[in-house]
């Protein structure tokens, strides 16, 4: 695999650990700021749909950009967020911080992910993006442990701050390791929404939704799951926080690698383990070794989706991908708002804090029925993985033939 792909996993190491970190940090932040603990969940919901906005905005404002440079931008703005919500005085700042923060988040991985299988032959791309997605990964067995237990020990605005400190070392990486990009083709916007008509892009992007969404309504509230519910001790959340982080490296390299050889069978066998373990987490949080079974289980069949999903996304819309494949990230996060929501919905509702796992099960279990009807609709259609945006205007293929330097670094 190419070194830049280092880099890439640099910023997305950075942007995984501000997305995450929240989850072990929730307690002392609600306190802090006199909120409840399903309000301060607003902090992963305003995340989210962050990105949702962010990303398909700042791909087209960025599109005659080159990559590269726009990468370094993201980053940059990156750090702003998250030294605002490290200094935040009230609640409401610390919100407005993440949200600025996320703004980067959508259109970095979008973008990336587009340099990434540009980087690669074309039957390694879902590992070329995998290994970009690997930092996100790791930032859940190194970046968010740490920061919770930073957090927890000398205060939660040290590890904003340190976030902050990341993301200028993701910039340098980016400078030092990606490769000169060219200047993209200027943008033809009603290009890139023809791809919006294909219902193989859009069926993607609502599996995005629902299937990734499902693993926050885990996420969102572990700490207290963990804590309140399965009775471990509040030092033992990060070590079940590594636990979840290895589960998705596992994963979403698994993900990557068998979705270059069989996507759609990957991606539901993916789906149907997230629905199960997701169902029987409630009933197993009460006892604390089937929970240190389930939570990595989570993380594995939660991220094995990522590279798949992104993969579809990108070949389906493969004439346009920019502002497909940023929207998909956002699409990503609209699921991780909407099982953040929920779940606060169903915890203040008195449920419990096991609850959500319910809701993120039937999200999940949504999501397989969709992949089900995608895979049946290829087959009657005759269509192929590859075959671009085919049905995107009137079911003729219109792909785009990229440079020669595009194919390389783009």
């Amino acid at each position: 695999m190419p070194l830049a792909l280092l880099a890439l996993a640099i910023g997305a190491f950075g942007i995984g650990t501000t997305e995450f970190v929240t989850s072990g940090l929730l307690p002392e932040i609600a306190d802090e700021f006199g909120v409840s603990i399903p309000t301060a969940g607003y902090l992963t919901t305003g995340y989210a749909l962050g990105v949702l906005i962010g990303a398909p905005i700042l791909a087209i404002l960025g599109s005659r950009v080159p990559r590269k440079a726009m990468l370094m931008a993201l980053m940059g703005l990156f750090v702003a967020g998250n030294a605002l919500s490290a200094a935040a005085p009230v609640f409401s700042v610390m919100l407005a911080g993440r949200v600025v923060a996320s703004f980067a988040h959508g259109a970095f991985f979008g973008i990336g992910a587009i340099v990434a299988a540009g980087l690669v032959a074309p039957e390694k791309k879902a590992a070329a993006i995998s290994m970009m997605f690997t930092g996100l990964t790791v930032a859940n067995v190194v970046g968010v442990p740490m920061g919770t237990m930073v957090g927890q020990s000398a205060g939660w605005r040290l590890t904003f701050f340190l976030i902050a400190g990341l993301g200028v070392l993701a910039v340098l990486g980016i400078a030092a390791l990606v490769p000169r990009q060219p200047r993209p083709e200027q943008a033809r916007i009603g290009g890139e929404l023809a791809a919006f008509r294909n219902p193989q892009v859009l069926l993607a992007m609502a599996m995005t939704v629902l299937g990734f969404g499902g693993v926050f309504t885990m996420t969102t509230y572990f700490t207290p799951m963990m804590t309140d519910a399965a009775g471990f001790a509040s030092s033992s959340v990060t070590w079940l926080l590594v636990l979840f982080g290895l589960g998705m490296v596992a994963g979403n390299l698994v993900g990557g690698r068998y979705a270059d050889r069989a996507l759609m069978p990957m991606l539901l066998t993916a789906l149907a383990g997230l629905a199960t373990v997701l169902a029987l987490l409630p009933l197993a949080a009460h006892n604390k070794i089937a929970t240190v079974i389930a939570v990595p289980l989570i993380g594995a069949t939660g991220f094995a989706t990522v590279p798949p999903l992104q993969k579809r996304v990108l070949d389906q819309a493969a004439d346009a991908p920019t502002l497909a494949s940023a929207a998909n990230i956002g699409a990503f996060n609209l699921g991780n708002a909407i099982a953040a929501w929920l779940g606060g919905l169903v915890i203040s509702a008195g449920f419990g804090y096991t609850a959500p796992n319910w809701v993120g099960a039937a999200m999940a279990a949504s999501a397989l029925l969709l992949a089900l009807v995608s895979r049946a609709l290829e087959r009657r259609t005759g269509a192929r993985g590859g075959a671009g945006a085919a049905g995107a205007r009137g079911g003729r293929v219109v792909a785009r033939q990229e440079s020669a330097p595009e194919r390389q670094y783009s």
